[in-house]
């Protein structure tokens, strides 16, 4: 049985190119950067040209790069480290409802730890509204953390216009850029941003290496003690091969994002022209023009969303419901009741993201199993045969 892998929000393939460029770094450039000696030059090198790379991607000059190890890691040190060093202006932080976890947990720490949060609602996209950012702020905010697109439901938030605001408010601005760096232009210079979190594996890069841009001038509070690796702002010796990878993947993510966004959105547009043909009671969820280009968010009214997936992974067909970081935890998407969404509909949710390994075939193949697979899960369902009872 072939295999139709759909899950890329999840876990992307490395390119070739990439992984070709990380070999060396493995088995013959492997000295620390932070030697002295020759093969420490070597992966110091390597590491500086990746820096140049990424920092290309996104419109930064190299020098405000940091590395980590990855996107969770950045949205720690983004969060914690502009609230310890900025304490002594304020104690007021402002999210959206719908941040990842690495970034509403964080919040949740800082709360405890005496910091005022301010969590602010979103509309029935998913979007946050610039206008309601800008009267949440106060004298005491010192940051502002609304992520740049939402990888659950695809909504791509309005950054530049937020940016302004904070900009004009002299109050720092993070946008978790996670999911949206290397598939769709990310410039922090048009957005207005002071920091900005990526991560290497979201664009055909390895996993472990993450990166968090940070504005010339801004002060930040280190979060691991040790030696002084990327300015004294991350201590730890860096993976230099995942770093290496990064680098390329981010070269080529600057060459191809539009063929990128081209693609995908063809595929996406297959399945959310189709789908409703063939399945009825459905709703897609996120904004229908501002989102992420391979990404389907639809929720399959009267079933669970994980009898869905668990049928078509026997189909070979791999999916996810919701995000990946609750996806095994069996509960109500925190994103999908921000939205409105009531809790018997986000359990219905299926989520397909597309990569550019995918092919138009896939999508029909998509088109041809899951129909029956719904309609068999329904004609079981209690809850199906009620709501159809109603509306006879």
């Amino acid at each position: 049985m072939a295999v139709i892998y759909t899950d890329h929000v999840a876990a992307m393939p490395i390119h070739p190119r990439v992984y070709e460029a990380m070999i060396p770094y493995f088995k013959e450039f492997y000295g620390n950067p932070s030697s002295i000696h020759e093969d420490g030059e070597k992966a110091r090198e390597a590491l500086e040209e990746a820096r140049g790379r990424v920092g290309r991607l996104i419109g930064a000059q190299a020098e405000d790069i940091i590395f980590t190890s990855c996107g969770t890691e950045s949205n720690n040190l983004a969060l914690k480290g502009i609230a310890l060093a900025h304490q002594a202006k304020g104690k007021e932080i402002i999210i959206s409802g719908i941040e990842h976890f690495s970034i509403m947990h964080c919040a949740n720490a800082l709360e405890k730890a005496g910091f005022h949060i301010t969590r602010l609602p979103v509309d029935p996209y998913g979007m946050v509204d610039p206008a309601v950012v800008e009267r949440a702020i106060t004298p005491q905010t010192i940051l502002v953390s609304i992520m740049h697109s939402n990888p659950e439901v695809g909504t791509i938030e309005p950054i530049a216009e937020i940016g302004k605001i904070t900009r004009a408010k002299k109050v720092l601005f993070h946008t978790d850029a996670v999911d949206s760096v290397g598939n769709i232009p990310v410039d922090v210079n048009e957005l207005n941003v002071d920091l900005l979190s990526l991560a290497g594996s979201t664009f055909y890069g390895p996993k472990g290496a993450g990166a968090l841009y940070l504005r010339k001038g801004v002060r930040i509070q280190p979060l691991l003690d040790g030696g002084i690796q990327e300015r004294g702002l991350r201590a730890g010796t860096e993976n230099v091969p995942a770093i290496v990878g990064m680098g390329v993947a981010a070269e080529l993510a600057l060459e191809e994002v539009p063929k990128r966004m081209s693609y995908l959105k063809g595929l996406a547009g297959r399945l959310t022209e189709q789908l409703p043909k063939r399945i009825p009671y459905i709703r897609f969820l996120g904004h229908p023009t501002q989102r992420l280009p391979g990404n389907v968010s639809v929720a399959v009214e009267y079933i669970e969303g994980e009898a869905m997936l668990l049928f078509m992974d026997m189909e070979g067909i791999r999916i996810s419901s919701g995000s990946a970081c609750i996806s095994r935890s069996l509960k109500v998407s925190h994103v999908m009741l921000a939205m409105g969404v009531d809790a018997a509909t986000a359990q219905g949710s299926l989520l397909f993201s597309f990569g550019m390994q995918n092919k138009p075939e896939d999508a029909d193949r998509i088109l041809e199993v899951l129909p029956p697979i719904v309609e068999r899960l329904r004609n079981m369902s209690p809850v199906y045969r009620k709501a159809m009872a109603k509306k006879a």
